[in-house]
């Protein structure tokens, strides 16, 4: 089987497609012959070795990945050969076989096509503990979400629609602010100039002015600090990434005088530390997906192989959604199901 490798930090066109025997499942893994593979702005920073986690070389980046269970390790009690899942790991996925941890593995619902699944991984379970678990978002509330247009930022739109918010989407051109809103979104603001307080005249016009209770940011820098000042008394802003600045430094006193929380979020410690947890969100989330109240939007796919050029989609920032990478197997089970 194939892998695709990372022998030395730096670009993506620097990894290298090597032929690897297959891997064997341990005590409590499941063996995933792979389907899709989905891209995350963190591959880009694991490849250049910047991202906070970096594993020794050689290795293969990936954090989501979706198909057919193979094989089981002993212990294995939920799963069975046959079965089609999606799967999360910290790093390992750009590969067309992967070793899971089975409490790390959800079956996909009927209908989900394997890209989809795919996508809806990392960034789902992110923006999922970001807008339920750390924001505690409620019916009725309003979400401004910043990079709205991008794999997170989507997928918390979609979210927190589900779960009966309004969504305000941050976004930087128009084709953007169309995308979003035919996914989801209430409203879409564009991020042109300087948003200090252009950002905060817009969130309240919508709000009558009142402001947003949940700010989301993927982005962070001077979009992070114009979102906080549109934040309505009691709003609470979760820190998601910095794709656009940042880090940045918060004023205290901002925080006392509207009462506003401000919450950290690295979303792949709950799949290490309370993976019980993970378990729930993802099986709550593929339950929204059955309803048809969540779909991950997939908006380029890639064969294997042109793996430099799916990720110079995201690094170009001209992504909408999520970005694929199908395997063989998994071009050959598209054509199936077409």
């Amino acid at each position: 089987m194939r892998r695709i490798v990372v022998t030395r930090h730096g670009a993506p066109q620097d990894m290298e497609s090597v032929e690897a025997p297959r891997p064997t499942p341990g005590p409590g893994e499941a063996l995933i012959g792979v389907h899709a593979i989905g891209l995350n702005f963190p591959d880009l920073l694991v490849i250049s070795g910047k991202y906070q986690t970096i594993p020794p070389l050689p290795f293969s980046p990936g954090k989501d990945v979706a198909g057919v269970v193979l094989a089981l390790g002993p212990g294995v009690t939920r799963l069975k050969v046959g079965d089609r899942v999606m799967a999360q790991v910290e790093n390992g996925g750009y590969a067309e076989e992967v070793v899971a941890p089975e409490i790390h593995c959800f079956k996909t619902p009927p209908g989900l096509s394997m890209a989809k699944a795919a996508a809806m991984g990392l960034i789902y379970s992110t923006s999922w503990f970001g807008v339920v678990e750390r924001a505690r978002v409620q019916p009725g509330e309003t979400v401004l979400v910043s990079g709205a247009a991008g794999g997170c930022g989507i997928a918390a739109i979609q979210i927190a629609r589900a779960l009966g918010a309004r969504t305000i989407g941050v976004v930087s051109t128009q084709d953007k602010a169309d995308f979003i809103l035919a996914h989801g979104a209430d409203h879409a603001i564009l991020a042109q100039g300087d948003m200090k307080d252009a950002l905060r005249a817009q969130v309240h016009a919508i709000t009558d002015g009142r402001g947003a209770d949940v700010f989301f940011d993927p982005v962070g820098g001077d979009l992070f600090d114009a979102g906080l000042r549109a934040l309505a008394w009691a709003g609470r802003a979760v820190i998601v990434g910095f794709a656009g600045g940042g880090p940045n430094l918060i004023r205290s006193n901002y925080l006392l005088i509207k009462h506003i929380s401000v919450h950290g979020l690295h979303a792949s410690d709950y799949r290490d530390y309370r993976p019980h947890m993970l378990q729930e969100a993802m099986d709550r989330m593929l339950t929204l997906v059955s309803l048809g109240r969540l779909d991950p939007p997939v908006s380029e796919v890639h064969a294997f192989e042109d793996y430099a050029a799916a990720l110079d989609a995201i690094s170009s920032r001209r992504v909408k959604g999520k970005v694929v990478l199908l395997t063989d197997a998994g071009r050959s089970d598209a054509a199936r199901s077409a």
